[in-house]
């Protein structure tokens, strides 16, 4: 990325906003402006220093949002869905499942089933374990799934 840590910290700012409103819609212009550079210069840039495009950092955050939401609340799936900031259910519960292999009620029974919660881990490293692997886009996911090529 280089060693500009001007350009860096523009590039957390717009993270940090993200992290903050991950339900909120955070298009490429919007982040950009947030950052004070432009579209192109900041897709690039934040692939560089963050090792995943903006969206997808996104995604992984709503999904880690959703399963936390899951595990620690009653909320219905729907709920959890929207308040993550999905438009659809069905959209949330295909995503959910391509990224964590299993579906949001699927996960909320095992967990519940599991019984003893996380106890005194610090919810910071809780967050990174549970934190989805999404250096390879959901579409490819689905295409090695079905067999497709990679």
């Amino acid at each position: 990325m280089g060693d500009d840590p001007e350009l860096l910290r523009r590039l957390l700012r717009a993270k940090d906003r993200m992290d903050a409103a991950s339900h909120e819609d955070w298009p490429v212009r919007r982040l950009a402006r947030v950052s004070g550079v432009s579209e192109a210069h900041f897709a690039r840039r934040f692939k560089d220093a963050f090792g995943v495009p903006p969206h997808r950092y996104l995604l992984s955050r709503r999904i880690e949002r959703a399963a936390a939401m899951l595990r620690d609340t009653d909320l219905s799936v729907t709920e959890i869905a929207f308040a993550t900031g999905w438009k659809s259910l069905g959209t949330f519960g295909r995503t959910f499942r391509d990224v964590t292999s299993e579906s949001p009620g699927d996960r909320r029974a095992r967990e519940r089933a599991a019984g003893n919660g996380p106890g005194r881990v610090p919810a910071c490293y809780l967050a990174a374990a549970h934190r989805p692997d999404l250096r390879i886009a959901v579409s490819e996911k689905r295409r090695r799934a079905a067999g497709g090529r990679t």
